[in-house]
């Protein structure tokens, strides 16, 4: 699988696939599957059977999981950008390699 280079938090853009060009935070990464959910991306409907949380059951939209690959980190400007790992000081950080801003 190899080291994912996207955390919980980041703001990224969708750039391949039904959704692509919008854009979200990661609410969650699954690092097995090698995918993430995106705040307000990909959402499905999905049916819901009455429980003691939700006694009138019905359907529910949320959120579903998309590719990493079909996923790019955003700038603080809000341009696309890949991300490169380096070492400053004893401290291993992440920078934007377009903008070389520390993430």
């Amino acid at each position: 699988m190899g080291k994912l280079k996207i955390k919980s938090g980041d703001t990224v853009r969708v750039i391949a696939g039904d959704h692509r060009g919008s854009e979200g935070k990661i609410l969650k990464v699954f690092k097995d599957k090698n995918k993430a959910i995106v705040e307000g991306v990909n959402m499905v409907k999905k049916h819901m059977k009455p429980s003691a949380q939700n006694p009138q059951g019905g359907i529910v939209e949320k959120e579903a999981s998309i590719n990493i690959s079909n996923l790019s980190l955003l700038t603080s400007n809000g341009e696309t950008t890949k991300v490169g790992i380096r070492i400053e000081g004893d401290k291993k950080v992440r920078f934007a390699k377009k903008s070389n801003e520390v993430i």
